[in-house]
């Protein structure tokens, strides 16, 4: 079972506002991805002296004064996913995880339980939670960040993804209709994740959260609801890296399928849009070039 070790209940107890880590296990290494580029000539990378977790490829630069919830698995894979946890907002920024072939077996169902299908976090204090599940009988559905079909690999895994500090309120036509970018997305990331010739797909996805990107009314008046939805996307194969960025409306319905290039950025603009410093760990050389090419090279590269 997850469990907190004994250094991060000293840091709640000690810290329980300011900026820390929280993790599920003692050895917080990258069991999943162990190929970290080196750091050398990297000026924005996360501060790895706490948890070197967080030079991990996947995750963003963290806000100063959030929270990170690093959830483990106890088999090969370790750790599973990622969250940021904004304590003052009582929302997530953004999930963070790893996609490989390995990942994608499936080897367990989606997970079911008629009396808690959407359980509290064990890693996150009540006091910096909503007081309630807000989002059931609103109308809205749990939309899931890191998605519970990408994680069937085991039933722990999947069981995680059902944690409310995973989930953004999402209009129902939004979260599972065949004309959403989103629903559609989630899928053609699995593909790219399971082609041949991919080594490890980095995702981050997450719902805004800033005052200007959220609508006017909260969920029983405590969960903020995303005007926006954003997925940015990291490829490792035999050439090197490739980036790409989305960002689409949150809205009750779309009237037409789209084809997903529409909804494509390169990821320089997805941080002007997002606020949010993605993939700050690679080599700065190496980021500055995949997170600037021109958008119609980045459609062309990923085949959009």
């Amino acid at each position: 079972m997850i469990r907190l070790t004994t250094t991060i209940r000293t840091l709640l107890a000690l810290l329980p506002v300011m900026f820390f880590i929280v993790a599920c296990s003692d050895s917080g290494d990258d069991s999943w991805n162990s190929d970290s580029p080196d750091s050398a000539n990297n000026a924005n990378r996360n501060d790895t002296s706490r948890e070197p977790a967080l030079q991990r490829l996947e995750f963003p630069h963290i806000k100063e004064g959030n929270i990170v919830l690093i959830h483990t698995t106890n088999d090969q894979y370790g750790i599973n996913y990622s969250v940021e946890w904004d304590p003052q907002k009582k929302a997530q920024r953004w999930s963070a995880y790893q996609l490989d072939t390995r990942s994608l077996e499936k080897n367990t169902s989606r997970y079911r339980s008629d009396n808690n299908q959407y359980p509290h976090d064990p890693l996150l204090q009540n006091s910096l939670y909503l007081s309630q599940d807000c989002i059931w009988n609103t109308g809205f559905e749990h939309g899931h960040i890191c998605p519970s079909a990408d994680r069937l690999y085991s039933a722990e895994a999947n069981y995680q993804t059902f944690f409310l500090t995973n989930m953004q309120p999402q209009y129902g036509a939004f979260n599972g209709n065949d004309k959403s970018p989103w629903f559609r997305l989630e899928t053609q990331v699995r593909s790219w994740a399971n082609a041949q010739a991919t080594e490890t797909l980095y995702v981050v996805k997450g719902g805004t959260i800033e005052d200007n990107q959220i609508f006017p009314n909260k969920l029983k008046g405590e969960m903020i609801i995303p005007k926006y939805f954003f997925v940015a996307l990291l490829l490792k194969n035999a050439q090197g890296y490739k980036a790409v960025g989305f960002w689409m409306e949150h809205v009750s319905g779309y009237s037409q399928k789209l084809p997903l290039g529409d909804y494509a950025v390169n990821i320089e603009e997805l941080q002007r849009l997002t606020g949010i410093d993605f993939f700050c760990n690679l080599p700065d050389d190496v980021e500055q070039r995949v997170e600037q090419l021109p958008i119609e090279n980045v459609k062309r590269a990923w085949g959009l």
